[in-house]
């Protein structure tokens, strides 16, 4: 099993302590977090994409280029590239320009992309997301694997003989496909032999299995070695201590502020206590032993190969954050990279 970090560079007062960086602080925090992250071991390092409040991640390739030149080792995840706001031409030259940049170690997560935003900056609205999304992935696989594209389509003028620059480095990329509650995605995903990463981070981990077995149907029916699928699996909150109460004291305030948010703001209330998030969501608070068993639990449903955990500290601090990091990669991810292998290398690594 293969282990991220995630931000999405939420921009808020902290749920403890109050206080709210400036956007450069905490735009900095999070390049500092990806550093931190090589450093303690873990497989890869995800910016989302937003383009309203409360969230300053609305240029994951600028922050990925950043973190590319303060490590080495470390993929560089997006989680998720909107490229249904996105012109596929820009897309690629931004990202094959990183892949260089950062010795091929981008890994890139699609997806049409929420929020009241895309209809207020860009014009996509609901009625359009998903045909903007389908082209706008057709056309950024061609030009990746392609060094003349000609290609005619709906939402941007037509290419004869275009060639896009840098070639990347990779000469074909993995593109996973974002999926939170809808078959489209996943369908997509499984037509084009391409994975998905579920969010798996709002409703209870149900509706998202079922989604991930319809993934694999799919998979099976278009012909596909269902040996060869490929998962990962979002986390809706992180905090492990050598004792569970410690864990689920610090965390609680995150939780709180959150459930406040999302009643202030209308969002849907899907845990209206503390406890019920912690056990139905896919939340992993609590001690070594009791992440290692949810994970293990949740893999019998969702059969993923790849985990993503917030990169932020949610209210609990930095240093209990790095002492949570250090813990999960000494205690818990061997248990689970034995338990859980990577794919073999006939399939390729993930």
């Amino acid at each position: 099993m293969k282990f991220l970090l995630i931000s999405l560079i939420t921009h808020h007062p902290d749920p403890v302590t109050g206080e709210k960086l400036s956007p450069a602080a905490r735009l900095t925090q999070v390049v500092e977090s990806a550093v931190q992250a090589e450093e303690l071991g873990f497989d890869g390092f995800a910016v989302g994409e937003r383009h309203e409040r409360p969230f300053l991640s609305s240029a994951p390739p600028v922050v990925l280029s950043n973190i590319a030149a303060r490590t080495s080792t470390i993929e560089l995840w997006t989680g998720v590239t909107t490229l249904s706001l996105l012109d596929p031409v820009r897309a690629f030259e931004d990202y094959s320009t990183l892949d260089n940049l950062s010795g091929g170690r981008l890994q890139l997560i699609i997806g049409k992309g929420n929020g009241t935003a895309q209809a207020e900056l860009f014009h996509v609205t609901p009625d359009d997301q998903w045909e903007r999304n389908r082209e706008g992935y057709e056309l950024f696989r061609e030009l990746w694997e392609s060094e003349s594209v000609t290609w005619t389509g709906k939402f941007r003028p037509p290419l004869t003989d275009a060639v896009a620059l840098p070639r990347p480095l990779q000469p074909k990329l993995r593109i996973w496909h974002g999926s939170a509650t809808s078959k489209e995605s996943v369908e997509f995903a499984a037509q084009h032999g391409d994975p998905i990463f579920s969010a798996n981070v709002t409703n209870a981990i149900e509706p998202y299995a079922e989604l991930i077995r319809h993934y694999r149907e799919q998979w099976a029916h278009h012909g596909h070695d269902p040996a060869d699928a490929r998962v990962g699996a979002g986390t809706a909150g992180f905090h492990v201590t050598e004792n569970s109460q410690d864990a689920l004291d610090a965390w609680r305030p995150n939780f709180e502020y959150r459930l406040e948010f999302a009643r202030k703001t209308g969002l849907p209330v899907v845990f209206e206590t503390y406890d019920d998030f912690v056990q139905r969501s896919s939340a992993l608070i609590g001690s070594p032993e009791q992440v290692i068993d949810k994970v293990l639990r949740y893999h019998e449903q969702f059969g993923h190969q790849v985990i993503h955990l917030s990169a932020d500290p949610d209210g609990v601090g930095y240093k209990a954050h790095r002492d949570s990091l250090e813990l999960f990669q000494s205690e818990v991810a061997p248990v689970l990279r034995e338990k859980i292998p990577n794919l073999s290398a006939r399939n390729h690594s993930l």
